[in-house]
């Protein structure tokens, strides 16, 4: 699972350090060697410092796994801006005009995210907070197991074993499911109808004394425990609001924009595109 994780983050690893690598003659004093090219060297606390503030890659891979797929990365992007100052590119029209634009862009980008700073506050994170353990219904869920198999005599068969103690559920689970056989705690929409239906018909302690058919095939249902919901911690769902309550500040931001200045819309044949 680790390395599907790695794939899917290699673009952004690239993307993060070619652009937020800022290379020094002199490594940091016990830091570490990353790279030494052409006698610059790359201590590997620039590498470090560049994952440390990348939460969204921190929380997929290790920083080791991240150093190996970076090395490379920042000794082509050292070599690359080597080669860009041998060619004086910064001299090039075509540099004045697309750091120009970058400025322009990067200019938009901070106003916007300083205004959002300002609205994503403790408090306000509190509120919505609050507004959810509020309006929060509670809901039975049951923590269960099953072992899935393609025909009705297995399940039956294992059954019989359950009845005869022959052997655990966890045994049986790992010689004849077809499926991971621990399911945590659901609730009843989460599963197919037939299976919800039956799981939670089933008391705590017990497991199903029929086979449960689905789409899926047949299953054994072991229920470990059954109880209400409740509303996840503040800490839990902290980081999610706060994206939630930039996306609703970024919009209304483009809006107080809009509205505090005169805008005139036309379309391709010069018409006055009126407000909506």
């Amino acid at each position: 699972m680790q390395k599907k994780y790695i794939i899917a983050t290699s673009a952004a690893i690239i993307v993060l350090i070619a652009g937020a690598l800022t290379y020094k003659v002199h490594a940091e004093k016990n830091s570490g060697v990353a790279a030494i090219v052409d006698g610059e060297v790359i201590p590997v606390s620039e590498l470090r410092d560049v994952y440390e503030k990348n939460p969204q890659i921190k929380t997929q891979v290790s920083f080791e796994d991240f150093y190996n797929q970076a090395l490379d990365v920042a000794v082509n992007s050292k070599l690359a801006s080597r080669a860009a100052a041998a060619a004086k590119v910064e001299e090039t029209p075509l540099y004045k005009e697309k750091l120009a634009e970058m400025k322009d862009e990067l200019a938009r980008q901070v106003y916007v995210e300083q205004r959002v700073e300002e609205r994503i506050t403790d408090e306000a994170v509190k509120k919505v907070y609050d507004d959810y353990v509020a309006k929060f219904e509670s809901e039975k869920e049951v923590k269960a197991k099953h072992i899935l198999v393609d025909s009705e005599a297995t399940a039956k068969e294992i059954i019989a074993k359950l009845d005869a103690k022959e052997a655990t559920f966890d045994e049986l689970a790992l010689k004849y499911s077809k499926d991971q056989s621990d399911l945590g705690y659901f609730t009843s929409k989460v599963m197919v109808p037939e299976f919800s239906a039956a799981a939670f018909a089933q008391e705590k302690g017990t497991y199903s004394k029929q086979p449960v058919k689905t789409e899926f095939g047949y299953h054994v249902i072991l229920v470990e425990d059954i109880r209400d919901t409740k509303p996840l911690e503040l800490n839990a769902v902290s980081e999610q609001i706060k994206i939630n309550l930039s996306q609703q500040a970024v919009a209304e931001i483009i809006k107080e924009l809009n509205d505090n200045a005169k805008v005139e819309k036309f379309d391709l044949k010069g018409k006055k595109i009126e407000a909506k």
